[in-house]
């Protein structure tokens, strides 16, 4: 036999709270530490010994209750036992219920017990062997208790090394042998009883070296289904970590259209704002996710073209609305025909998926775009100053306006070169940490200065920095941001703004807040509102790509280049459209990482 087989099927394996630790270690990180998980997955449910061990004590505790009915039927017959064999089972059954009772009222104090212990195996397997040796004894031919030692030879090879086990049997088989040289004493056949006594004993060898064979398999079987277990463990984590961390919306839907998993991109683009509640929850009944329902039941009722994609627009209450890319997939049978009753949404926002779209496209462009641009301000420098000596000599008006044409569009050009060499890649010393109250309103007030507009409350612009003050005595919030690149993306913003409002006083607001998340900490966001018409959904979708303009003489650079100059600063800006109820409907937003925190 192999050493493994030698113990007890429960030594030397050292596996039996695997399951609660892979369950632990398979938890979500924000939840308990897997050894406090893992602490209360054992208090919760008994290594396997204790269990199996448990079992026996309660088989014990039910032969006790048959031998006092047994007992007692036949003293209702008339067949009244001796006074021995009547107390030797009820002082049995009372040790046997005592040990039992105590055993389930008491959890295991070593959970890496393997076998049993000198005093449980006295107090189990030693007053079985006594008490049925002495029943088989006092009882002779009148009741047959030799089938009761095949208990405690059992419950030796389960939970017992096989030595021992085969020293229970022989105990047994020596019992029995004893009990027939009795009985022939008595004037019984010796040589029945003794080959009687002998097949018993024999059965009961056949018994322990058969029960702690078959443990012994069932010890392999189990270690093999505890690491399959713990590979499917860690698969199962390593899937929940990949889908939770996806910025693409993944929701497990039913056909009742009950959601029964999303992870938390799914759960941002159900929602106007925020995260929707935690799942289960359901679509029907919700305005909103009308289009996703009309999406499933389609999926459901046609499968085999649900895997082709689809976009629709979710409309919230708050009249702001959404355009999402919808795609459906089912888990499909062996046979590739069965299709169960859930299906695998993959949600994403339409404006994600383009951008995604139009950066993959000016990826190629980027350093091209740059190499043009250098090779074009040489020639281009040449033309001005050819340009400026023809201009020395212009006498007639045409001439001069001539000239001047070239000279407009010779610096149109330069700026153009400049705004792709801006947003050139290539290596940059990091940016400062500046003040950005103090900046932003510098750049705003020279702004207004620039184009003649009025400060105060009448102003056409007015700026609300008030909810990002400190404290006297704190320092203000800090990000670091280039000085003249923020000066570039607010002035844009600004330009932008001034092009498309009302003309009424505040009809552009620059504001700055700050979002404080449950932590207490999180980014700052400067927007520049206008009360202009809104911005049409085609618009929209190609606000932040370059060369899109919807002035003739655009470059259409300008967005772009505030995008290019944000996300180079760890930032982001992006537009949002507001319902009717506010006024400044249009809204760019800037979201920048906080440097030092704002005192509460």
């Amino acid at each position: 036999m192999g050493a493994e087989t030698q113990g007890s099927w429960f030594g030397g394996h050292g596996h039996e709270d695997d399951a609660a630790t892979i369950a632990a270690e398979a938890q979500p990180l924000h939840k308990a530490p897997p050894s406090a998980v893992s602490r209360s997955s054992k208090e919760r449910r008994p290594p396997s010994f204790f269990r199996i061990y448990r079992a026996f004590l309660t088989a014990r505790a039910v032969l006790a209750i048959l031998l006092i009915g047994i007992i007692a039927g036949a003293w209702l017959l008339g067949n009244r036992p001796s006074p021995w064999v009547l107390g030797l089972t009820l002082s049995y059954s009372i040790l046997t219920l005592v040990v039992w009772s105590w055993a389930t009222r008491h959890p295991p104090k070593d959970p890496d017990q393997r076998t049993l212990k000198h005093r449980q195996a006295l107090a189990t397997i030693g007053v079985d062997l006594s008490a049925f040796a002495w029943l088989n004894f006092l009882t002779s031919s009148n009741l047959n208790s030799e089938a009761l030692l095949a208990l405690p030879v059992l419950m030796a090879a389960i939970l017992m090394p096989r030595i021992m086990s085969l020293g229970v049997a022989a105990a047994a088989t020596l019992n029995l042998l004893a009990a027939a040289w009795l009985q022939s004493a008595e004037g019984g056949n010796l040589s029945s009883l003794m080959t009687q006594a002998g097949l018993t004993g024999f059965g009961l060898f056949a018994v322990a070296v058969m029960g702690s064979e078959l443990a012994g398999r069932l010890a392999r079987e189990e270690r093999t289904a505890k690491g399959s277990l713990e590979l499917a463990r860690q698969q199962a984590q390593l899937n929940r970590l990949v889908i939770e961390e996806m910025t693409e919306g993944v929701m497990v839907t039913d056909r009742q259209g009950r959601v029964r998993t999303a992870n938390p991109a799914a759960r941002r683009l159900l929602a106007a704002q925020g995260n929707t509640s935690a799942p289960p929850f359901q679509l029907r009944g919700v305005p909103a996710w009308r289009p996703l329902v009309q999406a499933v039941e389609q999926a459901f009722a046609n499968p085999l073209h649900a895997d082709v994609g689809q976009e629709l627009s979710l409309r919230f209450d708050d009249q702001s609305s959404r355009a999402l890319r919808l795609r459906v997939r089912f888990t499909k049978g062996r046979d590739g025909q069965a299709i169960e009753d859930v299906c695998v949404m993959f949600i994403e926002d339409l404006r994600t998926v383009m951008a995604r779209q139009r950066q993959d496209k000016l990826a190629a462009m980027g350093r091209m775009s740059a190499g043009i641009a250098h090779e074009i301000r040489n020639p281009l420098s040449a033309i001005a100053q050819a340009n400026a000596l023809l201009g020395e000599d212009a006498t007639t008006p045409t001439q001069k306006r001539l000239t001047q044409m070239v000279a407009d569009n010779v610096a149109r050009l330069k700026n153009i070169i400049d705004d792709v060499l801006a947003v050139a890649p290539g290596l940059r010393p990091p940016a400062p940490a500046i003040d950005l109250l103090e900046t932003v309103a510098a750049i705003c007030n020279e702004w207004r200065q620039t184009e003649g507009l009025a400060a105060g409350p009448d102003s056409l612009c007015a700026v609300d920095l008030s909810t990002c003050k400190p404290p006297i005595g704190h320092p203000a919030p800090k990000v670091r941001f280039e000085p003249d690149h923020l000066h570039r993306v607010l002035v844009n913003l600004l330009d932008n703004a001034l092009r498309h409002n009302s003309g009424q006083a505040g009809a552009i607001l620059v504001n700055l807040q700050w979002p404080r998340s449950s932590e207490g900490i999180g980014p700052l966001v400067l927007s520049v509102r206008s009360d202009g018409e809104l911005i049409s959904h085609d618009t929209e979708q190609s606000l932040f790509e370059p060369f899109f303009s919807t002035r003739s003489r655009g470059t259409g650079l300008g967005l772009y280049i505030c995008r290019e100059l944000c996300e180079r600063h760890g930032a982001s800006i992006d537009y949002r459209q507001h319902p009717g109820a506010v006024r400044h409907r249009n809204e760019f937003f800037v979201t920048m990482p906080l440097e030092s925190p704002i005192p509460a």
